[in-house]
């Protein structure tokens, strides 16, 4: 078989690990990349180029970055000029037009970040977390105009133990979806591997995340809580607020066998190393945290300035 050349799409990190496996490997040719245009970014706001176009840029590929591919029919020519044999999508960030999906010979695949048809859409890997699944994976699926919905080429599963957060998951996520790339693509374009449509009554939807879902009440239960901390722990964070200042959580663990014998927002137990609080249903632990306007500590760090005792209100 001849090389396969692609046209890849993508901007953020998790898309720059994956073109990256399609340039280590010699039966792929990326012919042209396609990324989002350049963002401000730091403290000056500098414009800063997307790590997908670094990379291209750097391998000497040719890049575009359309504001919206979609209104720039100039921009569709000239990846139409690429003559690419499939495109790959990774976190592109775009709505896809019906004729850019149907002008690639094998279409165009995108890896996306949970076992579809369960978490179609914009955040996955955090509503999976949030949601306290046992598992979650990554799909291989041929993109079809409808979000999320294309047949699935190949897949890879992974078990979620109850401290693992999404930024764990996300790089655990790159690398199985490298592996669907050259592997799964590869037999799907050989015509080894038929894709097998979606079950629609399993859909469910990863709705995008809302600033306002950042901020922590005590009133939930330890749970909920603590998933959501894993879970945001990739952005944009968790917080609550104490006397009037956010104190971001970055990390907790859930205390086994904890009686509800306070009121939600109530410290249960505060010692060297430990700060335990009582919630709407059970005791949270906290181990990483970060005062307005410090870095992130250590639970052991911060108590060494709180003056506070068990029953004090955390609040």
């Amino acid at each position: 078989m001849s090389r396969i050349r692609v046209c890849f799409l993508g901007t953020p990190a998790f898309a720059e690990v994956h073109l990256q496996c399609l340039l280590n490997d010699a039966r792929f040719e990326v012919v042209g990349v396609v990324s989002q245009p350049d963002r401000p970014a730091g403290r000056n706001l500098q414009l800063t180029p997307s790590p997908v176009k670094v990379l291209a840029v750097k391998n000497g590929i040719e890049v575009i970055t359309p504001e919206k591919l979609k209104n720039e029919p100039a921009e569709f020519e000239k990846i139409k000029s690429w003559k690419a044999d499939v495109a790959v999508v990774v976190a592109f960030g775009q709505i896809l037009t019906q004729e850019f999906l149907d002008s690639f010979k094998y279409g165009a695949v995108n890896v996306h970040g949970s076992l579809l048809p369960k978490w179609r859409g914009a955040a996955p890997i955090q509503r999976s977390l949030e949601a306290g699944d046992k598992e979650s994976g990554v799909s291989l699926q041929k993109m079809v105009k409808k979000l999320d919905a294309g047949p699935v080429i190949g897949e890879r599963r992974i078990l979620l133990p109850i401290e693992m957060g999404a930024t764990e998951l996300y790089e655990r996520m790159s690398k199985l979806g490298c592996e669907l790339l050259v592997n799964d693509l590869v037999q799907y374009i050989k015509g080894e591997l038929q894709p097998v449509v979606q079950d629609e009554s399993q859909v469910t939807i990863a709705k995008k995340i809302e600033k306002s879902e950042s901020q922590l009440s005590w009133n939930l239960p330890a749970s909920v809580i603590h998933n959501r901390v894993r879970a945001f722990d990739m952005g944009p964070g968790t917080y609550v607020m104490i006397k009037e200042k956010r104190l971001k959580i970055h990390k907790t663990y859930l205390i086994s066998g904890a009686t509800d014998k306070l009121q939600p927002g109530q410290i249960v137990r505060v010692g060297s190393s430990e700060l335990v609080i009582q919630t709407g249903e059970g005791q949270l632990g906290l181990l990483i945290v970060q005062p307005e306007s410090k870095p992130r500590m250590s639970i052991a760090d911060f108590v060494k300035n709180l003056n506070a005792k068990e029953g004090d209100y955390f609040v």
